[in-house]
């Protein structure tokens, strides 16, 4: 396993209307690296958002999607999504403050 730096490990955030509901009891939704784990993601917030404390980290692996060009079957890349929970005395992610 390759040695993952804080800034490699959000890859984006997602922003869906199901995350930005979440925000208000403050989850915020990441896609993160497929190698990445809790501990990792959970630094990686703290450390490139300055205030954020996190409570809790919950981690989801998702297939790639079956897609089909003619007749030939393919699969796009899989990927890895990170919901982050703040702690109430926490000060806001600004990257989601103007949506």
């Amino acid at each position: 396993m390759a040695d993952i730096k804080y800034y490699d490990v959000i890859l984006r955030p997602v922003i869906t209307e199901k995350s930005m509901g979440e925000m208000a009891s403050r989850k915020y939704t990441f896609l993160v690296n497929p190698s990445a784990t809790k501990s990792q993601v959970k630094e990686a917030v703290e450390k490139m958002f300055e205030g954020a404390k996190v409570k809790a980290v919950n981690t989801m692996n998702l297939d790639g999607k079956v897609k089909r060009r003619g007749m030939t079957f393919g699969r796009t890349s899989a990927q890895k999504k990170a919901i982050v929970t703040l702690t109430a005395d926490s000060k806001e992610i600004e990257i989601f403050s103007g949506l």
